[in-house]
């Protein structure tokens, strides 16, 4: 082969080798588009279908999927997102009598011998009821929410009957706090006596239990009202009380207490006389509290026109009854003077002067003839005087008695009283700013502005002193009403009330706290009236609620009474 024919060669071969190479890179950017289109349909196919999911089917399955994510009974949270009450899986101690089968012993030991170990692992059980469980052939549960320390702890007894079942419980994280608000929720998950009652359909909803569902309450407050009532009743040793917080702008109810309370964690527990709600299921005469009501009412007909015009303050008798004060306060009194001292005598002249007509249109107003306003099942329904109000009637219900209402009753009248004179309904929903009820006007502008002044006379000089906070403007009224029995009043049983609002010259709370039948005992002087155990705990509520809700003390500010001052003379009330 010569030079030129091994030449041509060489060049063919590199011809034919850069053809392969041109073809393999052609087949392999084609194989590459095929592939990128492949992934492209398929993606395009996935978001059709997904489309079409959302769209167009229902999807039971996705949507199980998504219901088994959620909590099964919704959380409750007061206003500032602190949980009240939620869904919290835990174990349960079950007894299976079968658990060895059919015939045979169900323990090992004997029912008392395991009746006792329990009690070692759960001392405040109930031994008896345990032994009698255990004696049954009925599977029964013996305990709900065991911690896993203590299900290790019976685990070890070695008895194959104890089960340990993992459930969904409702589980209350603050304990006792709130009780009578929140309700609790029974083994078959039934709200009861509460929100969790009011709010059953809305907590199970798939649509909604995922999102809270937030009170109107503050658990800072609601904490601060049920300490202070508790050490009302242990110093004054009384058999109850009943407290409530409501913002006199909105209605909201802010805080509600009825001590003695209950555990709702405690289901199992709580049939019983604890879940009676004293602040709007139980109807009191209330006694003085309602003095500046009939005031205002007077006021506002023009009755009262001269505040200096003075009352005779000597007994009244009406036909056979007899209406007399607590003390002797001299010849005569004039209004502020028969508020600051609280002068039954008084206030019934000016009832009398009103008539019943204009008394009980006023009290119809405040509502106080229908169960109180808010969400709760449990409303007790008034004790209203039927017809025409006859004048002795007419007289008593000024100051309280012949009428028995609710301190819900009481606190949103006086939300009334303090706000500019607008009824609202209370509520345990949070309101938002934009959503506060219009309400009804039941008192002139002008008449609430003077019973500012009023009820802050009452703390500054009168029955009211020991409820006053410094710098947080407290105005307020006693009430210590005799309670009714077989054969007439029962003058050892009273219900002590101070019914308050804060601060007096800007009102945004009022605070109610009732005592029932307080006892004189060393910590109150042996006094059993409001002035000595009643007032004290809103005395010592408003300081540690005020800063927590916004209301900061000032002692450079206060309600100007520079016009009554002048016309107050001296004594001594309740």
């Amino acid at each position: 082969m010569n030079a030129l024919t091994a030449s041509a060669a060489i060049a063919s071969g590199r011809v034919q080798l850069a053809n392969v190479r041109q073809r393999s890179l052609v087949t392999a950017k084609v194989r590459a588009l095929w592939v990128l289109l492949l992934f492209v349909f398929a993606t395009l196919t996935a978001l059709v279908r997904i489309g079409q999911l959302g769209l167009f089917e229902d999807a039971p399955e996705r949507r199980s999927m998504a219901e088994a994510l959620l909590p099964p009974r919704g959380e409750i949270t007061d206003r500032n997102g602190v949980v009240l009450a939620r869904a919290f899986p835990s174990y349960s101690l079950w007894f299976n009598p079968k658990a060895l089968g059919e015939g045979g012993s169900a323990l090992v030991k004997t029912p008392e011998e395991v009746a006792k170990a329990l009690m070692t692992i759960f001392p405040d059980a109930d031994y008896a009821d345990l032994v009698e469980r255990l004696k049954s052939d009925k599977p029964s549960y013996l305990r709900k929410r065991v911690l896993p320390e203590e299900a290790n702890k019976v685990f070890a007894l070695g008895e194959p009957a104890l089960e340990f079942p993992r459930e969904n419980q409702r589980y209350y994280p603050q304990g006792s706090l709130a009780a009578h608000v929140l309700g609790y929720v029974d083994e078959a998950g039934e709200g009861h006596v509460g929100m969790e009652q009011v709010l059953q359909q809305r907590l199970l909803d798939p649509a909604q239990r995922g999102q809270p569902f937030a009170l109107s309450i503050d658990a800072r407050a609601q904490g601060a009202l049920e300490d202070e009532l508790s050490r009302g009743m242990l110093e004054s040793n009384a058999k109850g009380a009943a407290g409530v917080v409501l913002d006199s702008d909105t209605g909201e109810v802010i805080a509600l207490a009825s001590l003695p309370s209950f555990n709702p964690n405690r289901s199992d527990r709580a049939f019983n006389g604890l879940v009676f709600n004293r602040v709007t299921n139980q109807v009191y005469e209330l006694g003085s509290v309602m003095k500046p009501v009939t005031v205002a009412s007077a006021l506002d007909a023009g009755v009262i026109g001269d505040m200096s015009v003075r009352y005779p303050a000597a007994q009244l008798h009406i036909g056979r009854f007899t209406i007399h004060d607590s003390h002797n306060f001299g010849a005569s009194l004039n209004v502020p003077e028969a508020l600051i001292h609280s002068s039954n005598i008084v206030t019934a002249q000016v009832a009398d002067k009103l008539g019943g007509p204009a008394l009980r249109s006023t009290m119809m107003a405040l509502h106080m003839n229908e169960r109180p306003g808010i969400e709760l099942p449990a409303r007790g329904f008034p004790i209203w005087p039927k017809g025409d109000w006859a004048r002795i009637t007419t007289m008593t219900v000024s100051y309280g008695h012949g009428m028995a209402v609710s301190p819900l009753h009481l606190a949103s009248a006086y939300a009334a009283l303090v706000n500019g004179g607008v009824w609202r309904p209370a509520t345990l929903f949070k309101v938002a700013p934009d959503k506060v009820p219009e309400g009804q006007r039941v008192f002139k502008a002008s008449t609430s502005a003077r019973l500012r002044q009023l009820l802050r006379m009452i703390v500054v000089d009168g029955t009211g002193k020991k409820a006053d906070a410094p710098g947080f403007r407290v105005g307020g009224k006693t009430g210590s009403a005799e309670k009714p029995g077989s054969g007439g009043y029962r003058k050892t049983s009273l219900i002590a009330t101070f019914a308050a609002a804060f601060p007096m010259d800007k009102p945004r709370y009022v605070v109610i706290a009732m005592l029932d039948e307080p006892q004189g005992t060393q910590a109150t002087s042996f006094q059993r009236t409001a002035a000595w155990n009643a007032a004290p705990v809103v005395g010592r509520v408003v300081p540690r609620i005020g800063p927590l809700l916004g209301v900061v003390p000032d002692a450079t500010r206060d309600v100007d009474i520079s016009d009554l001052s002048p016309l107050i003379g001296n004594g001594e009330g309740e």
